[in-house]
């Protein structure tokens, strides 16, 4: 893991002033900094793949958005049981995708 990396996402992530940063943006911090505290940002990174797989980019890249959705209900399914963002971002994510699958 390259440190730098981590560190230019914490800024950008503090930068934002926001609770949950979205769009690619998003996707970029989050899935980098799952790798070095899943149980803190894992729970946002589900949420923000969620988000995007219905978001414009995708919504005509069924297979894009299955991936999408793929990603957020493993990462969110890795969480620990005891996360307490864990029931509510899998539900979301698992049910995301059941709409998507015919």
């Amino acid at each position: 893991m390259d440190r730098d990396m981590v560190v230019l996402a914490k800024v950008r992530l503090l930068s934002a002033n926001r609770r949950v940063v979205r769009g690619v943006e998003g996707l970029w911090i989050y899935r980098l900094l799952t790798q070095v505290d899943p149980e803190v940002y894992g729970s946002k990174l589900a949420y923000v793949l969620v988000e995007e797989s219905g978001s414009s980019l995708v919504r005509e890249l069924p297979e894009r958005q299955l991936a999408l959705l793929d990603e957020a209900v493993e990462v969110a399914t890795a969480l620990s049981p005891a996360n307490p963002y864990r029931e509510k971002v899998l539900t979301r994510a698992l049910a995301a995708r059941a709409r998507l699958l015919p």
